[in-house]
């Protein structure tokens, strides 16, 4: 079999075969096919597309292409969460808790942020001595005891979609249905959960800016896990406007409790009880959405989530105090409005732009070597739709530097549209994708 033929026949538009897709991923993976090949066959790709069963066959072969988790010694049906990525966030923070409290054991798998769109890992860090570092040994003992975990993304997960995935950043093939597919699923399914709900972003901060595309994305990753033998499904929630108020490390945190508290945005709220109604159904928790929301409402009431949380970021060596007592969380001293320059209607938010405003102050990564500063962020005072008058305050910026706070301030002016007539506000669920 030579690779040669392979790029030639792909790029007439014929199917690969299982095996020739393997022996493809195979030879990447340990080198002996070279980047050039490889970047020739994405590029056949982008023109060509898969067919369904070639783009499993591809998620198989990078899934297999390094360690599958094994979690047959967690009791239950474990259930993992995936979201696409967008501004503000946070509902791992929020929804893990809460439907381990209910019985689910969560195993994740997590990331640190990249760009404008934060990481949990990140956020989970502004909890002093916690970690992600555990053994797999700690991280099966603390799902059994008390229902949840969560690690840090290994290199030995999946480790063809790392290599694959830098080669396509730099050889303008990241945005082709297939590769995006099953560069998140081969993660999610070498993760070693029996069911995966998927929140897919859509909308301007989000890695898919429209609607359509978000839903062939989703139902692309839905049709990967069925085939794969996992129940997975899908929930498409707006990102063109950022979740919730808070943009930033500690001020998310912050938001994620005051949810647990009861108190937290609608918008998020809605987010984290569609996502936790899909993952207790998958569970074998709740017959239907009814039944689970009514759980999920009742372990935020008794204060059980909020103790289930404690218990996870103690377990995993981080001082759970600020979860009782949120001044504690150290969040940036110095405090800087942003105000409107006219009245009328927040017609649009641009979450993009809030995303790299708050980058800007520190709070994310231009590259992967950049340090976070946890203490800064935003925090938004006017959502799409609010009434506007000349001099209300938009957002807040909790910042440290004057230069950086500066430039933030820009951003955010040029992130928010104000128009006279009021915007159609559209919900935050968009969308739920099922299995045929």
């Amino acid at each position: 079999m030579r690779m040669y033929d392979l790029i030639a026949k792909k790029k007439k538009g014929e199917e690969l075969t299982t095996e020739e897709i393997r022996y493809m991923i195979g030879g990447f993976t340990d080198g002996s096919i070279p980047d050039y090949q490889m970047s020739a066959m994405t590029m056949a790709i982008c023109f060509q597309g898969m067919s369904k069963r070639e783009t499993v066959d591809l998620t198989l072969a990078m899934r297999d292409s390094g360690e599958v988790l094994d979690l047959s010694g967690i009791k239950g049906v474990k259930v993992d969460k995936h979201s696409t990525g967008g501004v503000g966030d946070k509902t791992s923070l929020a929804l893990t808790p809460i439907v381990a409290a209910l019985g689910v054991p969560v195993a994740k798998m997590s990331g640190r942020g990249l760009g404008h769109t934060g990481g949990t890992i990140d956020k989970l860090e502004c909890f002093e001595g916690f970690t992600t570092g555990i053994s797999d040994e700690t991280f099966v003992r603390n799902v059994n005891e008390i229902g949840i975990a969560i690690a840090g993304q290994t290199a030995n997960l999946a480790p063809a979609d790392k290599k694959l995935y830098a080669l396509r950043d730099v050889t303008a093939t990241v945005d082709q249905m297939s590769l995006i597919a099953s560069s998140i699923m081969s993660k999610k399914l070498a993760s070693g959960s029996d069911a995966i709900v998927l929140d897919v972003k859509t909308g301007n901060g989000a890695f898919m800016k429209k609607f359509e595309d978000s839903v062939a994305l989703a139902e692309e990753m839905v049709s990967i896990g069925t085939m794969a033998g996992k129940k997975t499904a899908a929930v498409i929630t707006d990102m063109d406007q950022p979740l919730g108020y808070a943009v930033g490390n500690s001020l998310e945190v912050l938001e994620a409790i005051e949810t647990l508290n009861g108190n937290g945005p609608e918008d998020f709220k809605e987010v984290v009880f569609a996502l936790g109604s899909l993952m207790l159904q998958l569970g074998g928790k709740a017959q239907d959405d009814a039944e689970a929301r009514s759980m999920m409402e009742t372990v935020i009431t008794d204060g059980s989530a909020k103790k289930k949380f404690a218990e996870f970021i103690e377990a995993q060596g981080g001082d759970a105090s600020p979860i009782y007592d949120t001044s504690l969380l150290e969040i940036a001293k110095t405090e800087v409005p942003v105000v409107a320059d006219c009245d009328g209607y927040v017609h649009r938010i641009l979450a993009e732009e809030i995303g790299i405003a708050c980058m800007s102050l520190g709070g994310g990564r231009e590259t992967k070597e950049s340090e976070i500063d946890l203490s800064v962020g935003i925090v938004l005072k006017k959502k799409k739709g609010d009434v506007v008058k000349t001099g209300d305050t938009l957002a807040v910026i909790y910042g440290n530097d004057s230069e950086k706070i500066a430039r933030a301030s820009e951003l955010i002016c040029h992130a928010y549209e104000i128009e006279s007539t009021p915007a159609e506000k559209l919900p935050v669920i968009r969308k739920y994708i099922f299995s045929e």
